[in-house]
């Protein structure tokens, strides 16, 4: 059983969708084992204790240098025996030092065709003002592996999503969390917990 640890900063929306998942019987071979927030009034958080998941918060305010916050976070993640790291709307750099402990074993899910709107700035709501900006056509979500750049790592899945004309960047980002982030990361998950996923050279292949 592939122990998962999730962490978020804030409502938890996609947090709810792997549980949901994972409910339903749709992950098997997995098990969210620990909620991890750098937020204390993250709703995600309740979703977890709803759920009788071990629910912490760790927060840069709360450590003297970001280094004692980042030892902080792996040590808790390793005291847990996390397999499988899912960062579902962390708004939190990861650092080198996580990475290389969970070596192509960290995903996040991105609001966007990867690698379009991506990197340092591109997050949250921000994303979808930019595809809208620049009168971008088709948008979506992608799931992929965590490396030591922003955004960079091997992609697992990807979904696209039509913009509408009178889209505004709020009813967009519904549209992406409903029809591409809630489906993609928990069958990110199921696929990782049965050994689909393997990654060479940077590339990912799902095996059938």
């Amino acid at each position: 059983m592939l122990k998962v640890g999730v962490l978020v900063s804030g409502g938890g929306t996609n947090l709810q969708a792997i549980l949901d998942a994972q409910d339903a019987g749709k992950i098997t071979n997995a098990q969210v084992a620990l909620v991890v927030s750098n937020n204390a009034g993250a709703y995600a958080l309740k979703r977890a204790k709803d759920h009788q998941i071990p629910a912490v918060c760790i927060s840069p305010k709360d450590y003297d240098t970001r280094e004692d916050f980042h030892q902080a976070l792996l040590r808790t993640l390793q005291e847990a025996k996390i397999d499988l790291v899912v960062l579902a709307g962390f708004l939190v750099a990861i650092p080198s030092s996580i990475v290389e402990a969970f070596p192509n074993r960290i995903i996040n899910i991105h609001p966007s065709l990867i690698p379009s709107f991506c990197g340092v700035g591109y997050y949250g709501l921000h994303v979808h003002e930019e595809a809208l900006k620049r009168g971008v056509k088709v948008t979506g979500a992608t799931v992929h592996f965590v490396d030591t750049g922003t955004d960079t790592g091997p992609i697992i899945l990807q979904k696209a999503v039509d913009i509408e004309p009178d889209d505004t960047p709020k009813t967009l980002q519904r549209r992406v969390m409903e029809r591409a982030e809630w489906k993609l990361l928990p069958k990110a998950i199921q696929l990782i917990a049965n050994g689909r996923v393997t990654v060479e050279n940077g590339i990912v292949t799902i095996s059938e």
